[in-house]
């Protein structure tokens, strides 16, 4: 299983900000260097200049809501980070939240599922071969993209619900998750995605988990801060949904917190349900993140 780490929200930060903790991840030794888009930068606007700055780290989204971009934006935003990032790029995509997409976007959220199935039946021909032509009951395309050099970076999906995972694991590369625990990853997400991939004839889905860590010596402090920081997500439906399914009351009970053995055994726990790639969120006060950050190290 590879590590990599969480870049957080970029609201309030500079580009330059997120370039060194990029340029410290790679330093670190980390795989992966993933960045959301919330309300702050353009994810993928930086993760190009980043690309461009650093020689070795990868780079993803995590993710880039599909409702706020038409496909042949996002297939040209990200085939131009592939192209910066010398082809280190992974696009994740997701639905965002009804909540966002209706009352913020002022957009329709009806049949999240039919959006997200005609949504890649444009963008990955886009990304692949640089033409499409499609037409479907909300969304059509008919043209080309001409990027010199095209390589498609990988594409995966958001999949929670057993529909989405099946979709992810039939036409894209696999898919990113937050807030869903060890035993829902290995009874649940893994197996569904899995499958739907070998009935599609694709190879092993890849399954990016990202959870929030924290190695301390005060437990309950970390604890409390995790549902304070992230309580939020105990509310949303998506994924209430995976906290339901895990047995877990709010986002504190799935993130990963203790000592230095304890994070590290969590973590390996999360390999062994098949996760292939792990995003650590770091989180808690500077000396907590310091040695969460020692830990991830020594498992690379």
């Amino acid at each position: 299983m590879r590590i990599g780490v969480f870049g957080g929200d970029t609201a309030g930060r500079t580009i330059d900000q997120v370039v060194a903790d990029a340029r410290q991840a790679e330093a670190d030794g980390f795989a992966t260097f993933v960045l959301p888009q919330i309300f702050g930068l353009d994810n993928m606007t930086v993760l190009a200049i980043i690309g461009r700055e650093l020689s070795r780290i990868e780079l993803g989204t995590g993710v880039v809501p599909t409702y706020s971009r038409l496909p042949i934006t996002m297939a040209q935003q990200a085939l131009t980070v592939q192209q910066a990032s010398g082809n280190r790029f992974t696009l994740g995509i997701g639905l965002s939240h009804q909540v966002v997409v209706e009352t913020m976007w002022g957009l329709s959220f009806e049949k999240p599922l039919r959006h997200m199935r005609e949504y890649l039946a444009i963008l990955i021909p886009l990304l692949h071969e640089g033409t499409v032509a499609f037409t479907g009951e909300t969304m059509s395309m008919q043209g080309t993209i001409d990027v010199a050099g095209r390589a498609a970076p990988a594409v995966i999906v958001a999949a929670l619900g057993p529909k989405m995972l099946d979709l992810a694991g039939s036409v894209a590369d696999g898919t990113a998750t937050w807030m869903t625990g060890p035993a829902t990853l290995r009874s649940y997400t893994v197996p569904t995605i899995s499958a739907a991939a070998e009935r599609a004839g694709r190879p092993a889905p890849r399954i990016s988990a990202s959870l929030p860590v924290c190695v301390t010596d005060a437990p309950d402090a970390a604890r409390e801060k995790a549902a304070t920081e992230f309580q939020v997500y105990g509310f949303l439906p998506s994924y209430r949904a995976m906290l339901d399914r895990e047995g877990a009351a709010g986002p504190a009970d799935v993130a990963i917190i203790g000592d230095e053995a304890l994070v590290g055994k969590a973590v390996g726990q999360l390999a062994d349900a098949g996760v292939t790639e792990f995003v650590a969120v770091e989180y808690g006060t500077r000396e907590e993140r310091a040695r969460t950050r020692e830990v991830l190290k020594s498992l690379l």
